[in-house]
């Protein structure tokens, strides 16, 4: 269910009325921003069930904690913090990875410091790039299954600034860490996914021997 998003004005007004019990505020106010809410959490969770399930429990701690909005941002920023929040509690819910995880899935590199397997890494991206239809499909399947090897931290940077377009400041703010720690956890995650798609054969649903 989607609608237009309110104006400053309006929403203030909202706010305010949500805040005092009025469910039907509550809900225009939330209502053109369930689209985007959902979307960020099913990125962090990879999984629809658990995203339904984490996103109404965003809606509840929104609920509970909108008399506290000051209104220094607007609502849909804020309630979307909340959000991701609350995705990456869900997701510690989980059987938590260790850090190391990942480790297999680093770059090898050389004495002079340079990547082992770069030119795999450019030959990729080349195949890539001609990706079609169900090709694409796979790739999609495969860059969900990478994120799932991703710590809970590393998943979250990764989501938020590849996938979903956010500048390192606004991440930093956002998670609530400083812009050098966006930077660490974004670079290992990169290396991740691309030492992972590095190996993915386009269009054979597998990985290169």
């Amino acid at each position: 269910m989607t609608g237009a998003s309110p104006t400053p004005a309006s929403e203030a007004t909202l706010v305010r009325q949500a805040s005092l019990g009025d469910a039907e505020a509550f809900e225009a106010l939330v209502r053109p921003h369930l689209g985007l809410f959902f979307r960020v959490i099913e990125r962090i969770l990879g999984n629809e069930a658990e995203s339904q399930d984490a996103l109404q429990e965003a809606l509840l701690n929104l609920h509970r904690e909108l008399p506290r909005f000051q209104g220094a941002s607007r609502f849909s920023t804020w309630a979307y913090r909340i959000c991701v929040n609350q995705a990456l509690m869900a997701r510690r819910k989980r059987i938590r990875r260790r850090e190391d995880a990942v480790e297999d899935l680093m770059p090898r590199f050389q004495d002079d410091g340079h990547h082992m397997d770069m030119d795999s890494v450019l030959v990729w991206r080349v195949e890539a790039e001609a990706l079609v239809g169900a090709e694409r499909a796979e790739l999609a399947a495969k860059v969900r299954e990478g994120l799932e090897r991703l710590s809970d931290d590393q998943r979250a940077v990764f989501v938020l600034r590849d996938l979903e377009g956010w500048d390192t400041d606004e991440i930093g703010r956002r998670l609530g860490i400083s812009r050098e720690l966006v930077r660490q956890r974004l670079h290992r995650a990169r290396l991740a996914m691309r030492a992972l798609l590095a190996d993915y054969a386009p269009g054979s649903g597998e990985a290169r021997p």
